[in-house]
């Protein structure tokens, strides 16, 4: 399929998304500090510059976006174009955060990774859960975290094994309870 917009308004389009202070990232800074969480972000010392350091807790949180970190939920599509560029470029994306979430965690760091689709989207479960669900695990000691859509909720077996990216094979379309490991 053909892309519908000409090379220079694509280069436009793209060239305007952003990697930091995104409106996810934005939306759950606002709510986790309205709940009396204190934090840095983008933290150029650790590995992969998490959105939301809280050292207090000895905790990072990343608000991936579906899209260019795979998330395999209901917002994500692989591109119809481009398929081999899309597909090189999400897998390095993937390898990247597991390995990432590999050296935090032998550091001692303990990772809370928050899907956009758990804000956005059909099966969104919302800021306030959002909001609550992190909290809920920064006060845990549970050394790995995954929030995201109502319907894609995994498992803290799955959660461990899939270092946070999930095959549709592990979706699970019951409880939206509590998510981590």
């Amino acid at each position: 399929m053909a892309d519908v917009h000409s090379v220079e308004i694509r280069r436009r389009n793209m060239s305007a998304i952003r990697s930091s202070n995104t409106a996810p990232e934005l939306i759950l800074r606002q709510a986790l500090f309205r709940l009396g969480f204190r934090y840095r972000v983008h933290d150029r010392k650790l590995r992969g510059r998490p959105d939301l350091v809280l050292r207090r807790y000895r905790a990072v949180v990343f608000v991936h976006g579906c899209f260019f970190h795979g998330h395999e939920c209901t917002a994500f599509r692989w591109p119809a174009t481009r398929e081999r560029f899309w597909r090189q470029k999400i897998d390095g994306n993937r390898r990247r955060d597991t390995e990432t979430v590999r050296v935090l965690r032998s550091t001692g760091w303990r990772v809370l990774i928050v899907w956009e689709c758990a804000l956005r989207g059909r099966s969104k479960i919302g800021i306030e859960e959002t909001a609550r669900r992190s909290a809920v695990w920064l006060r845990s000691n549970k050394s790995i975290g995954l929030i995201t859509e109502s319907r894609g909720g995994m498992t803290a077996h799955q959660a461990r094994r899939c270092r946070g990216h999930h095959p549709p094979s592990t979706r699970q379309t019951s409880r939206p309870g509590p998510q981590g490991g």
